[in-house]
Order: structure tokens, then C-alpha cells, then sequence
């Protein structure tokens, strides 16, 4: 469809050369990067030329123009994500934050995982009741966690320091259990969720 709408559009005085070149402008971690992947497969039939990953910030600055079609000859630039200086509200910060658009620890995984587990209730998405295998649907995000570190293992090492000494004691890791509430979301093990 984009090979056809440009083959189709006016050059603008630009008859000499019958390249085209693309932009790729997008929000933080939204897939321009495994797009641009994707039309060189589809088209050229060869791997992938830039560089994806699951959290923002993978491509970090404007490079080179990657070729993803020949009829017409066309070239994409893969940009950064970008993110207006100011975001409205909180609220849309955070959906932005559990989309990967923004990087966790930023806003802190325990707060992400305390607002989703409150869209989700608030949306009726209970799925992570059945995921986790929990009784029923919680209010508070501390029981979700716990059962979280508890049945996945989430442990951390931490020393007590007592009056006899350091004692060395195995504590629940609330943040990595959060870690695995969000990665479980975006991975759509608890359904699918539309956060607007």
C-alpha cells in the first residue's frame, strides 16, 4: 500500500531522482524499528537491518536510509521514538509508562503495576485472576505481588543487622514481582487490554 501510494504521488519538481525517502516518526518502543524490518522482508526478501528490542530507547539516533523496495526504489529512516516535552496528565503518563514508551524505572514498577492492576479491575479485565491463579479479583496491589513472588520465586537475599550480628535472610522481591505483572501485560498473557 505505501509502495503504491508513493509510486502514485507527486515528485514536487523532483523528476530527476525516482528514489524515495521516509521517515519514520512514532512514539518510544511502538514498532518503527521491526516495521521498517518487516517491509525489507516483505519486499527485498532479506534479514533485518536495524536493531529492535522490548523497552524504548533501542535506536538512539537518525543513521542511515535502510532500502525496502525496488519498484519503486524506496528508503526508510528509522528515528527515535519521540515524546512531547510536557505530557498532559499523569494518567496519560502512565499508560504511556505501560506501553514501554517511557522507561520503568522512571516511574517505578511498583506504581505501574499498582495503576494497571486498577485499570484492569476498573475495565473488568480479570484475567490475571485466572493467569496467577488467584480466588478472586484484589483491590490492593501488595496481595497481588506477594502471590506473585511467592509462585514464581522471587526472592531476594537481605542481611538483618541484629545484636549477635548480620543474619542473612530470604525476603519476597516486591519490585521483581511487579516487574513480571507488567511483562505478563505487555506480552498479552493477561489479555487483550485497550488502555484508552
Amino acid at each position: 500500500m505505501v509502495a503504491r501510494l508513493v509510486a502514485d504521488g507527486p515528485r514536487y519538481h523532483r523528476a530527476e531522482s525516482s528514489e524515495h525517502n521516509i521517515l519514520v516518526i512514532g512514539v518510544p518502543n511502538v514498532g518503527k524499528s521491526s516495521l521498517i524490518n518487516s517491509l525489507r522482508r516483505l519486499h527485498l526478501k532479506k534479514g533485518k537491518a536495524t536493531a529492535v528490542g522490548g523497552e524504548p530507547g533501542i535506536t538512539k539516533a537518525v543513521l542511515s536510509r535502510i532500502q525496502v523496495c525496488e519498484k519503486p526504489l524506496m528508503y526508510l529512516v528509522d528515528t527515535p521514538g519521540v515524546l512531547p516535552p510536557r505530557l498532559g496528565d499523569v494518567e496519560m503518563g502512565m499508560k504511556l509508562a505501560l506501553c514501554g514508551a517511557i522507561r520503568d524505572h522512571l516511574v517505578g514498577e511498583d506504581v505501574m503495576a499498582d495503576y494497571l492492576l486498577y485499570t484492569l479491575n476498573k475495565q473488568q479485565q480479570f484475567r490475571y485472576v485466572q493467569h496467577y491463579g488467584l480466588g478472586q479479583p484484589c483491590d490492593h496491589i501488595e496481595p497481588l505481588l506477594k502471590h506473585v513472588a511467592l509462585s514464581q520465586g522471587r526472592t531476594q537475599k537481605v542481611k538483618v543487622l541484629t545484636g549477635t550480628g548480620n543474619v542473612n535472610m530470604m525476603m519476597l522481591n516486591y519490585s521483581a514481582a511487579a516487574y513480571e505483572f507488567l511483562r505478563d501485560f505487555r506480552a498479552g498473557r493477561l489479555g487483550r487490554v485497550t488502555l484508552d
